[in-house]
């Protein structure tokens, strides 16, 4: 069961508000903070020296200016890029933020967090290390304990590890054959599952598991409202600022 202080708000910005802003950057951050969120979706990925940054994909093209694999370039160099541009010129300057640089701002929004772990094949402990170690350091005590999803069932079974107290979800697509003994093992107190592939009896097995389901991406405001109607305790939107459910 989840812990009885895990109660995420209905509506958590995905990648920061990433229909207002270039995704995963401190622009987004930002831009879902004045949207009215209370929580942001945000993805880390490890740098080839160790440093947790926040990037979506495996490589640096769709979101920066940069070339290549993400874990074949070190943070200094990351930390040069332009991050921004490609969303709007008027983003120009956005950089690639360090999980920690992240965690700040943060702090200063006073927003919560998901945190979703992109781990490199061959990498997931180090990356769950990495991301424990950042959050131990920098997460401020007035903030809700950050809720730490991945796909990667080798990253969750890192991260639990490397803290038995840390929250995690368990992020799927849909309910593969045997998801409920692995969450349960794992300690899970989330399921955080797809939107587009969603049945009805995705509510069902959640309310069975006794854990909160969280669905992504939901922009459409009718159907977040819908589907928290149904069951969903929270849905991922990249327009926080359209979408909005009442407690």
């Amino acid at each position: 069961m989840p812990p009885p202080s895990f109660n995420p708000p209905a509506v958590i910005g995905h990648r920061g508000a990433a229909g207002l802003a270039p995704e995963n950057t401190i622009a987004a951050i930002r831009a879902a903070a004045a949207a009215g969120a209370r929580w942001v979706e945000l993805d880390i990925a490890l740098t080839r020296d160790g440093v947790p940054v926040l990037l979506h994909d495996a490589r640096l093209e769709r979101t920066t200016d940069g070339e290549g694999a993400i874990a074949d370039r070190d943070w200094c160099d990351l930390a040069q890029l332009d991050a921004g541009a490609w969303f709007a010129p008027r983003f120009l300057g956005q950089r690639v933020p360090s999980l920690a640089e992240a965690i700040d701002e943060l702090g200063r929004c006073g927003l919560g967090a998901n945190l979703e772990i992109k781990a490199e094949p061959g990498r997931a402990e180090a990356t769950a290390q990495a991301v424990v170690a950042t959050l131990r350091r920098h997460w401020p005590r007035q903030l809700p304990p950050p809720l730490v999803s991945s796909f990667d069932r080798l990253a969750l079974a890192a991260l639990r590890k490397a803290d038995p107290e840390l929250l995690l979800g368990y992020l799927a697509e849909g309910l593969e054959e045997g998801w409920q003994e692995r969450a349960s093992a794992l300690g899970c107190a989330s399921l955080h599952l797809a939107h587009a592939k969603l049945a009805p009896e995705f509510f069902a097995a959640a309310r069975e598991s006794g854990l909160l389901l969280l669905l992504y991406t939901v922009n459409d405001p009718e159907e977040a409202r819908r589907v928290h109607g149904a069951g969903a305790a929270a849905i991922f939107t990249d327009r926080p600022d359209r979408v909005a459910i009442a407690a």
